[in-house]
């Protein structure tokens, strides 16, 4: 989704969605990709996969530990 579509899921002006989307790039969280006049943006799914095998890992090791 482009800045503007996104905006319209929320009841916030269009320059806050856009300070958000920065803050979420510069986590790396989010990646854009430029498309005509538009910049697109889209979820960063590898962060979210990296996060998920940490939190089954200290679980992996919790469990290791309680036996």
């Amino acid at each position: 989704m482009n800045a503007g579509e996104i905006a319209d899921q929320f009841n916030i002006s269009k320059p806050s969605i856009s300070h958000h989307l920065n803050l979420l790039e510069r986590a790396d969280l989010i990646m854009k990709e430029k498309k005509g006049q538009f910049i697109e943006y889209s979820i960063n799914t590898t962060i979210l996969d990296d996060l998920l095998t940490w939190i089954l890992t200290l679980k992996k090791n919790n469990d290791e530990t309680e036996k």
